[in-house]
């Protein structure tokens, strides 16, 4: 039998603009607001880039508190998943400042990956023994953000020497320029090398966002969709919303009967227990 259907919305990234799509939020507001009507659609978990208020991507502790904050205040039950991948160019200790918060969840980067022209997401593998050691002192749960097989390989490694651990929990995101596309032959080849009892969910960016999370739905996994990954609805029509995304979703999952999880039940199973 198949768990419930994990969603997770990615509201804002760090690179996707208002000139992208005017309903990407920034401010504290807007990011509450999106918050919770992706709650309300069905997301269990949010996904969190901190932005200002002109949109400048940031990893600054207290912005992140702020907006953390206020999405808890306005729907308690919700996860808050945290990014510790901030911008392209921050440097590890910027990166890992949101972890002072003490956030329930956040995300690991699990390799380097090139994200088009002279733009490299550099996670080395000590970068990745970083942030997996701070997160296991401060109790945190990670997701294990995964680009292609190579950094799936590199988990399993650190697995082994005891670096990664806990419930084992991936998120693969498919169809980065320079990360493995988004066809279901790459989902299937991500979902049969991570260990046995791991979960995982899938971040289809652009095209690739409601095929892959239809694959996923079908084999038993969970969803990221969010206007981060995908600015459109459909081809050439903008999302209107960020719960428009989530709605698209919950709808697929009905089509295969997949009932949706509430954030509860979403932290049970991943190991998560409930706050």
């Amino acid at each position: 039998m198949k768990d419930k259907l994990i969603i997770t919305c990615a509201i804002s990234g760090a690179e996707v603009t208002k000139e992208h799509n005017p309903c990407v939020p920034y401010t504290v507001k807007e990011m509450v607001e999106a918050a919770y009507q992706a709650y309300l659609s069905g997301a269990s978990i949010i996904h969190l880039h901190a932005r200002y208020d002109d949109g400048k991507p940031t990893q600054n502790k207290d912005r992140y508190a702020e907006i953390y904050k206020a999405i808890k205040s306005k729907c308690p039950e919700l996860i808050v998943q945290v990014s510790t991948g901030g911008a392209v160019g921050m440097t590890r200790d910027e990166r890992s400042d949101v972890l002072n918060i003490k956030p329930e969840m956040a995300t690991l980067d699990c390799g380097t990956l090139n994200f088009g022209g002279d733009e490299i997401f550099i996670n080395t593998e000590n970068d990745i023994i970083y942030f997996a050691t701070k997160m296991n002192e401060l109790n945190v749960m990670y997701e294990m953000e995964c680009f292609e097989k190579g950094h799936i390989d590199t988990t399993l490694r650190l697995i082994k020497k005891g670096i990664i651990k806990g419930h084992l929990h991936y998120s693969f995101v498919l169809g980065v320029n320079g990360g493995m596309t988004g066809e279901t032959r790459d989902f299937l080849f991500l979902k049969d090398s991570i260990p046995s009892g791991a979960t995982y969910s899938v971040a289809g960016i652009g095209k690739y966002e409601f095929s892959l999370a239809e694959q996923s739905i079908i084999h038993g996994g969970h969803v990221r969709v969010g206007l981060e990954d995908n600015i459109y609805i459909e081809k050439g029509v903008l999302a209107k919303s960020n719960s428009e995304l989530v709605e698209k979703v919950v709808s697929l999952a009905k089509k295969y009967n997949r009932e949706i999880a509430t954030p509860s039940e979403a932290r049970q199973i991943l190991g998560m227990g409930d706050n």
